[in-house]
């Protein structure tokens, strides 16, 4: 019934002075697009696109930053020793020096990343609270997290488990002839679906009024999704494969608590404020 897919594409595209790599150019992507979103809700809000300059710079280098040391500590720490400059450079100098690119990034990274840039930005640029920039870049960063995912996928990299049946992908540079479970699809997928969820609320609900509800809710989610397809993934680190949950879940379990609570103590403010 199922045909399994033969999946070897080219690391990028040749552009002759160098290769664009598939996953720089999804990255690409999700900021190119999470600017767009973002500037179509500043500018429904009269918000000055000043701002939103600045908002794309934090993002970018909070993300990064945050990603990067995220999958160092939670899942390399030993390159902090072994290879230390590698940590912050795209090259890897050990055991012989190779541009490397920027591989190696955690979400839950990301995210601490994310929350830390965006509370200086409310600080320094919109003189706001934290929660009401980071309602606003729900929607984006879902978004960009579709296409991460993708970059992933064509990466051949953070695969499923075997599927034990002739549906699947088969990573051909993985050395491997039997089918995964194309996880990082599934998870893309959700994240779409995720953008459309909080795109209605934030649109056509009031929610927004509420302030850190929408990013609750969006952290809630998030993290769940993340949470679930982790069953379908092969460990990203193999001494903790017989571990009852796998890193990325223990990440993401206080994730979703912390989710939750924004959601409980907003709305409940919400209601004080309403009563006041």
């Amino acid at each position: 019934m199922f045909q399994a897919i033969q999946w070897d594409p080219s690391l990028g595209i040749d552009l002759g002075i160098f290769t664009l790599r598939y996953y720089s150019l999804m990255f690409l992507i999700a900021f190119g697009s999470g600017f767009y979103i973002t500037k179509r809700i500043f500018i429904s809000e009269g918000v000055s696109l000043e701002k939103l300059d600045k908002l794309l710079i934090y993002t970018i280098l909070s993300t990064l930053i945050g990603a990067r040391l995220g999958h160092v500590i939670f899942y390399q720490p030993e390159l902090f020793v072994e290879d230390p400059l590698s940590v912050f450079l795209p090259v890897s100098f050990v055991p012989e020096i190779e541009f490397t690119g920027f591989r190696g990034l955690a979400s839950h990274g990301a995210a601490i990343g994310i929350a830390i840039g965006m509370y200086y930005y409310s600080k320094k640029v919109t003189k706001k609270s934290i929660f009401w920039i980071l309602d606003r870049i729900t929607m984006p960063v879902a978004f960009g997290a579709v296409f991460v995912r993708i970059g992933n996928f064509l990466n051949s990299e953070i695969v499923g488990k075997a599927t034990s049946s002739d549906f699947g992908v088969v990573f051909v540079q993985l050395g491997e002839s039997f089918p995964r479970h194309p996880a990082q699809l599934y998870e893309s997928v959700c994240y779409l679906i995720l953008f459309g969820i909080l795109s209605l609320i934030f649109w056509k609900t009031s929610v927004k009024q509420k302030k850190g509800v929408l990013f609750g809710i969006f952290f809630t989610l998030l993290w769940t999704i993340r949470f679930i397809v982790e069953y379908v993934k092969e460990p990203q680190v193999a001494e903790r494969a017989d571990w009852l949950f796998n890193t990325g879940q223990l990440l993401s379990i206080p994730m979703i608590l912390i989710g939750l609570g924004i959601i409980y103590f907003s709305n409940k403010k919400a209601k004080t404020s309403e009563t006041a």
